[in-house]
């Protein structure tokens, strides 16, 4: 386990979210990023979550609905690490994971294309 601070983790979450390209950033609509402690109890080893509608399964109906929600669980996160440069390697996989549910994408296409 890795000790790192709730600042800490939140910047390593934002140098993450730094790392998205620009053509990602321009598509996200509707979505919030946040950090909780812990995973929920039924699942937790759970590093992430996103919340919501993926953009492919949007219709015009859409609009008016809260954000979407992101969440990267930190203690899960730390619980798994044994380096800060791996806590950072973690939330960056993790970050990238979430978002591609974001997108459409499914666990076993993201884990094809190494997100996982």
């Amino acid at each position: 386990m890795v000790e790192m601070s709730e600042q800490e983790f939140e910047e390593a979450v934002a140098d993450a979210l730094d790392l998205l390209p620009p053509e990602v950033i321009a598509e996200l609509e509707n979505v919030v990023v946040v950090v909780e402690a812990d995973a929920p109890p039924d699942d937790p080893t759970l590093l992430g979550l996103y919340d919501g509608v993926p953009i492919t399964e949007r219709t015009s109906m859409f609009a008016g609905h809260l954000p979407d929600r992101i969440t990267i669980f930190r203690n899960p996160t730390l619980d798994l690490c044994d380096t800060p440069e791996q806590v950072v390697e973690e939330v960056r996989i993790t970050v990238v994971h979430e978002f591609g549910h974001y997108f459409g994408i499914d666990d076993e296409r993201l884990h094809e294309l190494g997100w996982a």
